[in-house]
Order: structure tokens, then C-alpha cells, then sequence
């Protein structure tokens, strides 16, 4: 898609399965990180993980509750969107690995948020205080996601975890549920 979508018509796309596109690509010079998302990011990141099934549904569950939704709820759907579409991550054998899109299409920052010890470059290039040496990981809670600020121009200070998608997906339906 060129241009910019509102975050209503974007997450109302998903409930038609419908997913929109950027045509943009990262410039060459910065390739471990880019605040807008671009043509990598989207094949990636998000291309792959919609073929999983548990991964569709939590997208479409998304779509479906912001139909019909006010300001205020678009906005709860659009802050558990980034954190979990764009920056989730999700246990597997006692790791933390990462599902977000965001982060798949992004070196420098699926390392600093799945590395115990993000290395120094990582940390410098990140955006954030130096002396901040590793991201805070939280539970996945959709009702407590939604109330949450996030910067879009640097990595995030924290991230939400999930034990697997199949339980997000179930956790967003209920936080969906209570919306209408």
C-alpha cells in the first residue's frame, strides 16, 4: 500500500484476513534497524508467521473486535497489536524466542530482546540509555498490554511474553470479548 492506512482501517483489514503491504525498503547504511516498516520487514516478519494457524487467528481476532470499536478500544487493539504482532515473544524449551515481526526483520533487536546479554553494539545502537543493559520481560496480559506507552523510534524498553501463540490467541479473545 502507498501511503499511510489510519490504525482503524489497518486492524479493520484483519478481520477480513486481509493484511496491507508497505512498498518502501530500508536504506542500506542503517539494515539492522528501521522505524518504519518496510518490504523486508513484511516478508520477514510477517509473510512467514501467518501461516501459522494460531498466529492467523490471533491477527483476525484482532480485526473482528475492531470492528465497530470506539477511539479509546482501537487504540487498546492497536498498543496489543505492536507488542505482540510487531514485539511479542513467546517461550519455547525455556527460551524466549521471538514471533514479532518487528523483531524478526530486525538483527538488532531480536538480539537485544532475546539475548540474556545483548552485546555492546547492540545496546549502543538500540536508542536507548546505555546503561540500560537489558529489556524488562513481562507476562502476556492483553488487558494490561493495552495501557501501556511504547517508543517507535528505538527498541522497546520492554516486551511481553507469551508460554505459546496458542494461549495469546486465547487471552486476546477474552480481552476482545470485553470490549463490546
Amino acid at each position: 500500500v502507498q501511503g499511510l492506512l489510519s490504525v482503524r482501517d489497518f486492524l479493520n483489514a484483519l478481520a477480513f484476513r486481509v493484511f496491507f503491504s508497505t512498498q518502501y525498503i530500508r536504506h542500506h547504511a542503517n539494515p539492522l534497524y528501521t522505524p518504519e516498516p518496510d518490504v523486508c520487514h513484511e516478508l520477514i516478519g510477517h509473510v512467514p508467521m501467518f501461516a501459522d494457524p494460531d498466529f492467523a487467528d490471533f491477527s483476525h481476532e484482532i480485526g473482528l473486535a475492531s470492528l465497530g470499536a470506539n477511539d479509546h478500544e482501537i487504540n487498546m487493539l492497536a498498543t496489543n497489536y505492536w507488542f505482540t504482532v510487531e514485539f511479542g515473544l513467546c517461550r519455547e524449551n525455556n527460551a524466549v524466542k521471538a514471533y514479532g515481526a518487528g523483531l524478526l526483520s530486525s538483527f538488532g533487536e531480536i538480539e537485544w530482546a532475546c539475548s540474556p546479554s545483548p552485546s555492546l553494539e547492540c545496546r549502543q545502537n538500540g536508542g536507548l540509555p546505555i546503561d540500560f543493559s537489558n529489556p524488562n520481560i513481562r507476562q502476556f496480559d492483553p488487558f494490561f498490554v493495552a495501557e501501556q506507552q511504547y517508543p517507535i523510534t528505538s527498541y522497546q524498553p520492554t516486551y511481553f511474553v507469551c508460554d505459546s501463540l496458542a494461549q495469546a490467541k486465547e487471552k486476546m479473545r477474552e480481552f476482545c470479548d470485553s470490549l463490546h
